[in-house]
């Protein structure tokens, strides 16, 4: 077991690859989310608003609670943020 490696730490923290993913996933569009509220520069209670969700709910996501947002909801914050989501879908590395 000490010289498996992993490609990331969501391989180490789940079960299974697509856990992982799917983790990976989320991650990445929080940070975005999260790097857009920021700028916005306004008080968490107007950029909730920005965001139709509560301000506890901006609060989990500003603090990083991956366990609280399914794609599905991350996707409709980016929306509502007016941010659009592209992707590229890749066979993994060898």
């Amino acid at each position: 077991m000490a010289n498996e490696r992993s490609t990331s730490v969501w391989d180490v923290l789940v079960d299974s690859p697509e856990e992982a993913e799917n983790l990976r996933l989320r991650s990445k569009l929080m940070r975005e989310l999260t790097k857009a509220v920021r700028a916005w520069d306004l008080p968490q209670k107007d950029a909730a608003k920005r965001l139709r969700v509560t301000q506890p709910r901006l609060s989990e996501l500003l603090n990083g609670k991956i366990d609280k947002f399914s794609l599905d909801a991350l996707v409709n914050l980016l929306a509502n943020a007016d941010l659009e989501v592209n992707f590229t879908v890749k066979g993994k590395a060898a």
